[in-house]
């Protein structure tokens, strides 16, 4: 039958669609853990960023800063956080904390970028029109950096749900469970039926955000004469 006949059986026996380590109970796992570690991520980096992008001091050494993290394997990480003592250990806090540094970096850089390049003509010209510092960034400064903003948090995203497949290693559950089962049962394709599952989920999320990414943009309807 061939190991693709293998997946696509693996795929259609319904076992696998239900109970606690079925593909739904593990996808919705996954996401969760995903979004939640994104949506920290959002909550620190990007006011930071629109902030030292404002202000237009210390921004590139705090880019330089988060970009450490990239450097830093998220699995090292993760590994140094379950061997420290609560509340970290084998949590979910762990696991939180691993990928909010691993996301923290491409929102930080792009969000900070955005607002820096815009032009400083635009914002004089804001300012020539009696518009306090807060009202240049949230009407002039953002619109105009979302763009780059939205396609931080896109990478993000889709970096972090590849990522949170390591969350099984520690027994945090998700798509990675699936992986690390199947090879621990020597099972082919489930190993592989587990990494077509954190495919697809990474491609739709893809898709997703860039959709999100057209739909929030303030400037999509703006054209130019």
């Amino acid at each position: 039958m061939g190991w693709i006949g293998e997946v696509l059986a693996w795929f259609r026996d319904p076992e696998h669609w239900r109970g606690p380590d079925g593909v739904p109970t593990r996808l919705l796992e996954h996401v969760g853990v995903s979004a939640a570690a994104l949506g920290i991520a959002c909550a620190l980096a990007i006011p930071l960023a629109l902030w030292l992008g404002h202000v237009r001091r210390g921004g590139g050494l705090a880019v330089n800063v988060s970009n450490v993290g990239r450097a830093v394997p998220t699995f090292a990480v993760l590994v140094l956080l379950v061997l420290a003592p609560d509340p970290f250990g084998l949590s979910t806090l762990s696991i939180l904390v691993a990928l909010v540094i691993f996301a923290i970096p491409p929102i930080l850089t792009n969000t900070y970028l955005g607002v820096r390049e815009v032009d400083p003509a635009t914002v004089d010209a804001a300012r020539g029109m009696g518009m306090t510092g807060p009202q240049v960034l949230a009407r002039v400064e953002l619109p105009l950096a979302v763009p780059l903003l939205m396609d931080g948090v896109r990478l993000a995203a889709v970096q972090v749900i590849a990522t949170a497949t390591i969350a099984a290693l520690v027994a945090g559950g998700g798509l990675g469970q699936l992986i690390t089962d199947g090879f621990e049962r020597q099972n082919q394709a489930q190993v592989v039926a587990g990494a077509l599952c954190v495919l697809v989920l990474a491609l739709s999320v893809e898709g997703l955000m860039a959709l999100l990414a057209r739909r929030v943009n303030p400037m999509r309807n703006v054209r130019v004469a």
